[in-house]
């Protein structure tokens, strides 16, 4: 499996990117590197990170819109920062090609609403669904990646949950749009976080994944497998189902823990999970869901229990 950490798990302590490039590189079971755009990316010079890189590689950047885009990214009132907000996705593309990533993650923050009749909704949608296409077909070698989260930073966002995000995906319509998951978000959603999982691999829409854990009311950012022992099985059997090949980034917040520890926390508790599901099977554990019977369901996750 391919894996990444977050780069602010180390700049949040003081470091800088390149520390934080220098840390993974002696770190078991990193493969790839994951940017913030512009933050990660600004004041630095390219071909100083590409050396400092050394064998790892780019997965990709995610965009961050910050301070000037509180009122909205892709539907900002004001069509000067909207424009602004798409073509800064266009340049994360160009500089992420140039550092040889292939996804861009939009996590589209301020695109939400805190009050009844603050939005009209479906002009809302459609201008996400106008800036996608054009920011897909800017970039259609990139994987353009929507990670949602139901709230936070605003009260409700647009892009809500696993079905909402793919519904968005249907109406852009292009090869080159899916999703991004993040456990703890899913959480907070109260959805499952294999449903939606499973849908989107199943219909080759998978981009990303940001893994994590917590306990559903805030983005608690704790290590994988932490707390939802049984649904962080199920989640890595459905991608051993679907075969996914892409990078595992671990967003995660060590504040009160070390960062080196703590990412190569996650990395251990993923690939003891991963150990699990393969030790039994995805055959096997098919056999046990087709059942649709919850006694063999726990009776399954209690023989996982190492």
């Amino acid at each position: 499996m391919n894996y990444a950490g977050r780069m602010n798990s180390f700049i949040f302590k003081g470091k800088n990117v390149f520390d934080a490039i220098a840390a993974y590189r002696k770190m078991n079971g990193i493969t790839h590197l994951e940017f913030n755009y512009p933050e990660h990316i600004e004041g630095y010079d390219l071909e100083e990170i590409k050396k400092a890189m050394g064998p790892l590689k780019v997965n990709g950047f995610a965009v961050r819109w910050r301070n000037d885009w509180k009122n909205g990214d892709l539907t900002n009132p004001d069509p000067v920062l909207r424009k602004k907000a798409i073509d800064m996705v266009k340049d994360a593309c160009d500089i992420c090609r140039s550092l040889g990533g292939s996804v861009i993650t939009l996590w589209l923050e301020n695109d939400g609403f805190d009050y009844s009749f603050q939005m009209d909704y479906v002009t809302g949608w459609n201008q996400i669904v106008e800036a996608m296409r054009e920011i897909c077909d800017y970039a259609p070698d990139m994987k353009i990646s929507i990670e949602y989260k139901p709230f936070e930073e605003r009260n409700f966002a647009l892009m809500d949950s696993s079905g909402m995000t793919l519904l968005m995906v249907n109406a852009i319509d292009r090869p080159n749009i899916g999703v991004t998951f993040d456990f703890c978000h899913m959480l907070m959603k109260r959805d499952n976080p294999s449903y939606g999982l499973a849908l989107a691999a199943s219909q080759g829409k998978l981009f990303g994944l940001h893994m994590n854990d917590g306990y559903s009311q805030q983005d608690s950012g704790l290590i994988f497998g932490s707390i939802h022992h049984a649904q962080s099985l199920e989640f890595v059997y459905y991608l051993r189902k679907y075969n996914y090949d892409g990078v595992v980034f671990f967003d995660t917040f060590p504040i009160r823990e070390a960062a080196e520890p703590e990412t190569q926390a996650n990395i251990d508790s993923f690939e003891k999970y991963l150990a699990i599901v393969d030790d039994l099977g995805v055959d096997k554990i098919d056999e046990i869901v087709a059942k649709r019977d919850g006694i063999s369901a726990q009776k399954l996750i209690m023989s996982m229990i190492r």
